[in-house]
């Protein structure tokens, strides 16, 4: 069960994101506020407090505070971000972090290594993590190791196609995974009972479980369908302006 959960609210400057998809066009920020509210009360729908931090105008993928942090029962870790933009951000979280970690429970993930937290998955007491463009071979290391210091467990998923592992692959507890994509016949996930999304809702493969519920973005109806019929009480919001810069339900949140 979580109890806990951080958001940061979207900048101004999020018209100036990373994107890979600029053929969707710059998200309508007025109307990114608004599914940041509506996220917010997904959020406390699922029985969660929410911890809201303000915009960092200097950072316009800061609302994508997921990746800046990984927050385990054992510990918590600061990332190392893979995109260089985005560096300046964990000094922003390292605070926040430390009202509800001692000093002794919070690391951090230190160059050459990179890591990003949409890059990693956690399924119990072990961590998947993918290596991709934002998540080096090094950073993988560091964080295995932490891990192992701890009590838990970590492992590599090489990615071919996606930005993030979170992109195509996400755990919905019960032994219930939703796939896309790359990860429907990856070998790392044969035990898993596979709820397989099809390639034209593949954005919807980020769904987030809190507490029984499941978040799903709208829009994305086999998706909703399948996570009901798997039999989760599903919450649906919004996030049309987030995936213009590549970010989905998962990215928006710290969930602990």
């Amino acid at each position: 069960m979580f109890k806990n959960t951080i958001v940061r609210r979207p900048a101004k400057s999020m018209i100036d994101g990373i994107t890979s998809a600029p053929e969707l066009g710059k998200p309508d920020y007025a109307l990114a506020l608004k599914q940041h509210d509506s996220y917010i009360e997904a959020l406390k729908k699922c029985g969660i407090e929410v911890t809201v931090l303000p915009a960092l105008e200097e950072y316009p993928d800061s609302c994508f505070v997921e990746d800046v942090a990984v927050i385990t029962r054992k510990c918590a870790i600061i990332t190392n971000p893979g995109a260089e933009s985005r560096n300046g951000e964990t000094a922003g979280i390292r605070e926040t972090i430390g009202r509800f970690f001692p000093a002794e429970k919070i690391e951090f993930i230190t160059a050459p290594g990179t890591l990003e937290g949409g890059d990693v998955m956690m399924v119990g007491d072990h961590f998947y993590v993918g290596r991709s463009a934002r998540t080096n071979e090094e950073g993988i290391r560091q964080f295995v190791a932490i891990l192992e210091r701890h009590g838990l467990s970590g492992s590599e998923v090489p990615l071919e196609h996606v930005l993030h592992l979170k992109t195509g692959v996400n755990y919905i507890e019960d032994n219930n995974m939703l796939v896309s994509g790359e990860f429907i016949d990856k070998p790392d996930f044969a035990k898993f009972n596979k709820i397989l999304v099809p390639e034209e809702e593949a954005y919807a493969a980020n769904c987030i479980w809190i507490n029984g519920k499941v978040i799903v973005p709208a829009g994305y109806p086999a998706v909703e369908k399948a996570v009901r019929e798997a039999g989760y009480e599903v919450v649906v919001t919004d996030t049309s302006e987030y995936r213009k810069l590549d970010g989905g339900l998962s990215c928006l949140s710290l969930r602990f």
